[in-house]
């Protein structure tokens, strides 16, 4: 690459900029600008051209047009080793420019700022983004930086090669602006599919922003990074307070237990997750009596996991996690003796989610090179549709149980049973292939861990049951009243079998099948 001659610099975070103005002024490098950049680069007391004048075209429209002018983009695109574009830009009297620097107007903290749609779009950002694919494009001969973080490479690049560049430090600058475009539009995508409602539109893209390199991925041999995707925040709003680094099945985990902990359970909750699965939660007015139910639905399952609750842990409740080993604690908020007693495990990572909110109504599910998208699974069912199938009809707290059961349900990977009393699970069966199955595991369960708890309990299915042989293992177990959407072609069968068991059983009309 011949020396550059021009650089082109228009930024909207001129953050360092005098460290790079002064190896260009090192190197004889014209710089060419406009609007605040210029004046700023003025100010620091550096030559600079403005574009205006560089152009011969005075900006217009409020400065929607400055940059969009054939000499700045002729400048960029053409090629240096073809002699036709030679003689052109000989014609017309235009010079090459080498070097563009630019990052775009700050649309993605506008829409986190502000809900007043003319000052949304008027930081949409036209000329920028315009300017580096052109330079992107041409980087055989053009460098473009797009991110100050690059600022002390292009430096070094300037500085090693006496006012030129690499081929591949231009490459990978064209690589990351690219990116950058990509990342850029998406946003500006979503906000305006938000903006209008549109869900499923015909094309869609997802951006998302590096927050962090994990360790590894699920297993020690797969690299792995957590990426933000969010319109309202420049993090998933975690603070970590304590502990070692998360890494991806800690974050597997810590959205399963978000995922029910918001599901409006109501008072004071604890949910602990084992490998994205449940294995015990619990509401309760005591928080200390509601982590203590949690655990004791399955406390074998809950060593190692992460406990989430939606309230601040105190003290008592710091020194009954400390008597077992957890991966990871979320809490709204921490006491000072609860954080001086909880940090005593040095490796346990203790976050606060206060900040922690929902955004996204959509899951996605990626699949080599197909992905999925739906609605996320809100609803839990209709009151007004509920419909007792049975003889016997549940009381106004067992409809408070059947409630919890069936919300808990929900988020268990299917085929799903959750046996439930007062508010809190005692047995949980995941993840099966047949139903029959997660009937028996959460029988079992409960049997070792709950048994006084069992008799008069509610289970609750994530979908219908295909045959009655589930609901009598469930009635066996001593199980009095079953909650499932219905639906089977044998739910004649399933009935006449609670009948005949004396049980109540409500039909939902919702499945909630969880993969």
């Amino acid at each position: 690459m011949s020396k550059i001659k021009n650089a082109l610099v228009s930024v909207f975070d001129k953050e360092n900029l005098k460290n790079v103005l002064q190896v260009l002024k090192k190197n004889k490098i014209n710089v060419i600008s406009s609007g605040g950049t210029y004046k700023s680069i003025k100010k620091l007391g550096f030559k600079c051209k403005e574009v205006s004048e560089y152009t011969g075209f005075e900006e217009m429209l409020d400065g929607r047009v400055k940059t969009l002018h054939p000499k700045i983009h002729s400048g960029i695109l053409f090629k240096r080793d073809k002699k036709k574009h030679k003689k052109q830009m000989q014609k017309k009297q235009f010079e090459p420019i080498d070097l563009v620097i630019v990052n775009f107007y700050p649309f993605e903290s506008v829409i986190k700022k502000t809900s007043n749609k003319e000052k949304i779009i008027e930081n949409i950002d036209i000329g920028g983004p315009s300017m580096v694919r052109s330079a992107a494009k041409n980087f055989k001969s053009v460098t473009i930086i797009t991110e100050k973080e690059d600022y002390s490479e292009l430096i070094k690049e300037l500085k090693k090669f006496k006012g030129k560049t690499s081929f591949d430090f231009r490459r990978k600058m064209a690589s990351k602006a690219y990116g950058l475009t990509a990342y850029y539009d998406a946003v500006v995508s979503e906000w305006f599919n938000r903006d209008v409602g549109l869900r499923f539109p015909a094309r869609k893209t997802f951006f998302g922003k590096k927050i962090n390199q994990l360790r590894y991925g699920e297993n020690p041999h797969q690299k792995s990074s957590i990426y933000v995707n969010s319109l309202k925040n420049d993090d998933i709003n975690l603070q970590k307070l304590s502990g070692k680094d998360l890494s991806y099945n800690n974050y597997n985990d810590i959205f399963a237990g978000l995922d029910i902990l918001f599901s409006n359970l109501g008072t004071p909750s604890t949910v602990i997750i084992k490998h994205a699965n449940p294995c015990g939660v619990s509401s309760n007015k005591s928080a200390i009596q509601s982590f203590l139910n949690a655990q004791a639905s399955d406390p074998i399952s809950a060593f190692g996991g992460i406990v989430a609750c939606n309230y601040k842990i105190n003290n008592k409740i710091a020194s009954e996690i400390n008597k077992t080993f957890f991966e990871v604690i979320l809490a709204k908020g921490f006491d000072k003796n609860a954080l001086r007693i909880l940090k005593m495990k040095k490796n346990m990572r203790i976050i606060d989610i206060s900040k922690f909110n929902y955004e996204s109504k959509s899951t996605v599910k990626f699949f080599d090179n197909s992905f999925l998208l739906q609605e996320k699974d809100d609803l839990i069912f209709q009151k007004k549709k509920l419909k007792c199938v049975t003889k016997n009809k549940p009381s106004r707290k067992e409809l408070k149980d059947i409630e919890f059961a069936f919300r808990v349900c929900k988020h268990v990977k299917s085929n799903a049973i959750v046996v439930v009393k007062d508010n809190s699970t005692i047995g949980i069966g995941a993840g099966q292939q047949n139903r029959l199955d997660s009937c028996k595991i959460a029988v079992q369960k409960a049997r070792q861990f709950q048994p006084k708890l069992l008799l008069n309990s509610i289970a609750a299915s994530d979908a219908f049951f295909p045959f009655a042989d589930g609901i009598k293992t469930l009635i066996n177990a001593g199980i009095k009243t079953i909650v499932q959407p219905g639906g089977s072609i044998r739910d004649k069968e399933v009935i006449e079998a609670a009948n005949k068991a004396k049980v109540k059983m409500i039909f939902t009309g919702i499945r909630h099948f969880n993969h």
